[in-house]
This record gives C-alpha cells, sequence and structure tokens, in this order.
C-alpha cells in the first residue's frame, strides 16, 4: 500500500472517528524510581483488536432533570476505601514492583465496588498511591473541571510501619 494512499485512508478514519490500530491499545504510564520512591501506575481499559461493535457509546435520553435523584454517597465509598485498603496493606512492606501491581489491583477493586452501588448518572474516577515510609513528606493535588452542586469525591489514607496508601474516588455527575 503506498504512502499516499495510508495517509488519505487515516486521514478519513480520523474524520469518521475511528482510531487506528497503532492508536487503539490501552495507555499505560509507569514511574518506577528507587529508593524511597513512590508508585503510581496509571492504565486505561485495553481495547485491544475487538472491533467496533463492542464500542458502541452508550447514549442516555434527555431525562431534563436539573440534578441527581441519587447523591453520591461519600460515606459509603469512604467505608469501601478504608476496608480495601487496610485489608490489602495491613501487613504489607513497601517494595517497588509489588506496589506498582497492587496500585492497579487495588483501584479495580475499588472500581468494582464503587459500581456495585449502583448509583446513577455519576463517572467515577479512581486515584491509589502508595509510597514508601522514610522520613520525607509528600503533598497530593488535583485540578478538575467542576460542578460544585453535584460533583464530589471521597479520599482515605493508610499508614503501616513501611508504606503509605492514598485513594480517592472523584464522582462526576453525567447530565
Amino acid at each position: 500500500m503506498s504512502d499516499v494512499f495510508k495517509d488519505k485512508s487515516q486521514k478519513r478514519d480520523k474524520k469518521a472517528g475511528k482510531v487506528t490500530s497503532e492508536g487503539s491499545h490501552g495507555v499505560r504510564g509507569k514511574d518506577t524510581r528507587t529508593k524511597d520512591s513512590i508508585s503510581t501506575v496509571s492504565c486505561l481499559t485495553e481495547l485491544g483488536h475487538h472491533d467496533d461493535n463492542a464500542r458502541m457509546e452508550h447514549l442516555i435520553e434527555n431525562t431534563y432533570q436539573i440534578g441527581p435523584y441519587k447523591r453520591f454517597p461519600i460515606p459509603a465509598v469512604t467505608d469501601i476505601l478504608k476496608d480495601v485498603l487496610t485489608s490489602y496493606l495491613q501487613e504489607e512492606k513497601y517494595e517497588v514492583e509489588w506496589s506498582q501491581k497492587m496500585t492497579k489491583t487495588i483501584c479495580e477493586v475499588i472500581r468494582a465496588r464503587v459500581k456495585d452501588l449502583m448509583i446513577p448518572r455519576y463517572k467515577t474516577v479512581v486515584l491509589v498511591h502508595i509510597g514508601q515510609l522514610a522520613g520525607h513528606s509528600m503533598q497530593i493535588s488535583s485540578r478538575c473541571l467542576w460542578d460544585a452542586s453535584n460533583d464530589t469525591f471521597a479520599s482515605y489514607s493508610f499508614k503501616n510501619s513501611s508504606l503509605f496508601g492514598a485513594a480517592t474516588v472523584y464522582a462526576v455527575y453525567f447530565e
């Protein structure tokens, strides 16, 4: 296939909203440092080589409601965060490779348990940080485009003798 034909087909696919096979894989970011570090692993669900039917948009019809019928239950989500962080990190020692895998595992468990609450019309974002306790300090911050009347978050921090864990769940109302 000629380069000109490839370029034209890629432009046409881009205009049509299709993703090429090169860009259809999940994005993974790793931040691996040695001693006295924090491990953060972020990922998107891998789309792989699935057909377009698997990625159909889920459209919600207009309800003309101004706010949510059911608010995001911050105390229930905080209890989930406390339970998951405590159960996974209670007896563990900090190791770089282990913490990268555990960060992803804890994110998936929290996301699944929050989804089990079946809160309609909220999109959730889960962030988990695991780091070594070695006499240093750390500040975690974030910025979001936010609707203060409907959007919210829940967070919890855990510490044992060798590591700390911080988890945050952001809930954004989807109108």
